[in-house]
This record gives structure tokens, C-alpha cells and sequence, in this order.
């Protein structure tokens, strides 16, 4: 992969769940975290999913559904449905929420301005996923543009084609990540649902502190660590490797990005 890096030191990059802003519009724990930070002079970038409106959506179309490797299988109309629901529901769901909260966020894609480029990712036996893509590229300037400005950027995992021809549809881990490198953040906090990463997934206390990117790399390769694990752990490794000063796995709670940072309450992944 190749980057057009950012001078450090880089800002802050949060990769936030496609399914965690609650539905009902009440208050959202970590995007006010998030707002607080910004309006405290940090600079912050939040990359986002979307599974659970995609899947929604596709099911109201009845748009079938398959997976490999835990990769959803994207044809051109699933392409589209991902394109609509990331870059406009849930992108301007989240634009809304920082408004609310005082905080002057953009949302973009990874398509605008070349942020992101893809190739065809295939399948572990060589499967063909259809327009799934592995980051290629990645290309910081335009979110440094709008940090440099005073905004806040959000960013839907959607990633463009060398030549341009159309979109695809980026795992949202390996997406922030990709951008993490390329920004030189900082941290780069990975929000999940347990606090730390389990070396024995049957034992909550477990958690792990630390590793280094070669034991985090040993630790996503073994039996031990867990399918829905391995991208968050593979995305923690790859935004190290490429230049972000460190990672941190952790769950949602009041002081989320505070709590992994200042209090280790994360599995922190550094050189």
C-alpha cells in the first residue's frame, strides 16, 4: 500500500460503528466525547460504517445477501444500496448529531478527491467478491485541508477505482486504518464491544494490554483470537505499520477515547 503522508503529528482518527448512534435520536456518549475534544482544540477524524442500514436496506429491496470471509459479496446493486446508505443516510445522520452537539462537521467519502483507491479484493481461496476492495492508496490532503480549516471530518468507507470507474465497498476497520497511516495520527481508537482485546476468548478477564505489531500480528494469525476480532486487530496492525503512532481497541462508555489513552482501558498497539 502507498501513502502520500501527512507531516506529523497527526490528529486523532476514531473509527466509529456503523450501528452505534442510536436510532431514537437520543445522545450519543462518544460523539459528544468526540465534539468535546474538537471544541477543545483536538483534532479529530471519525471513520464510520454501516452494516446494519445496509443490510436494512437491501432486505427492504430484497437485494439478497451473501457473505465470504465474512465479506459481503457486492454486485452492482448492492454497490449502489452500500454507496446510498453510507454516503448519505448514515454519513449525514452523523453530520447532524456533531451539528447538534455545536461542532462544525463535513462528511466525504474516501471516493472524494482520491482519498482512498481500491483494487478488487478477491476471497481467501481467490473467491470474487464482486466491488470489494483493499486499499491501495491513500491520500490525506483533503482531510488535512478541512482539519486545517476547523472542521470536523467524517468519512464513509467507500473507496474509488484506480481509473475511476466506479466505487468500492471498503471493510470500515481497514478503512480508518488506511487513513490513520496515511494522516500519521497520533491514535487511532477502534470502538468495539468489549473492552479489551480477550487472549482466551471464554475468559472476560483476559484482556490484553499491549502488544507490539509483530505480537499483534501472531496473536490475529492464531486459533485465539476471534473471527469478528481479526479486522479490528488487522486494522490496529496495518495503521501502525503505516505510520500511526498507535492503536487502541476498547469499548463505548462514557469516556471512551479518554479512558484508552489516558487510563489503558484498551489493548494498545504500538511498534
Amino acid at each position: 500500500m502507498q501513502y502520500n503522508y501527512a507531516t506529523p503529528p497527526g490528529p486523532l482518527v476514531v473509527k466509529y460503528g456503523g450501528n452505534a448512534l442510536p436510532a431514537d435520536g437520543s445522545p450519543d456518549p462518544l460523539l459528544a466525547e468526540v465534539a468535546a475534544l474538537h471544541r477543545a482544540g483536538e483534532r479529530v477524524v471519525l471513520v464510520h460504517g454501516g452494516g446494519p442500514e445496509i443490510d436494512r436496506r437491501l432486505a427492504e429491496l430484497a437485494i439478497p445477501t451473501r457473505r465470504i470471509d465474512g465479506l459481503r459479496v457486492t454486485d452492482l446493486a448492492t454497490l449502489e444500496v452500500t454507496e446510498a446508505a453510507l454516503c448519505g443516510t448514515i454519513n449525514k445522520r452523523l453530520v447532524r448529531a456533531c451539528a447538534a452537539l455545536g461542532v462544525a462537521a463535513v462528511g466525504i467519502s474516501g471516493e472524494d478527491a482520491r482519498t482512498l483507491v481500491a483494487r478488487r479484493a478477491l476471497g481467501g481461496d481467490g473467491q470474487d467478491l464482486g466491488y470489494v476492495g483493499e486499499v491501495t492508496y491513500a491520500d490525506p490532503h483533503l482531510v488535512l485541508a478541512l482539519l486545517d480549516a476547523g472542521f470536523l471530518p467524517i468519512v464513509a468507507p467507500l473507496a474509488i477505482a484506480d481509473d475511476a470507474a466506479h466505487a468500492y465497498n471498503v471493510n470500515a476497520d481497514l478503512a480508518a486504518a488506511a487513513l490513520a497511516g496515511a494522516l500519521r495520527a497520533r491514535a487511532f481508537v477502534i470502538v468495539t464491544n468489549v473492552p479489551r482485546v480477550l487472549a482466551d476468548r471464554n475468559d472476560p478477564s483476559s484482556g490484553i494490554e499491549h502488544l507490539t505489531v509483530d505480537a499483534a500480528r501472531a496473536f490475529a494469525a492464531s486459533d485465539a483470537c476471534a473471527s469478528g476480532m481479526q479486522p479490528k486487530m488487522n486494522a490496529a496492525i496495518a495503521a501502525v505499520a503505516a505510520g500511526c503512532t498507535a492503536a487502541y481497541i476498547c469499548a463505548a462508555n462514557e469516556t471512551t477515547i479518554r479512558s484508552a489513552l489516558t487510563e489503558g482501558n484498551a489493548t494498545h498497539v504500538s511498534p
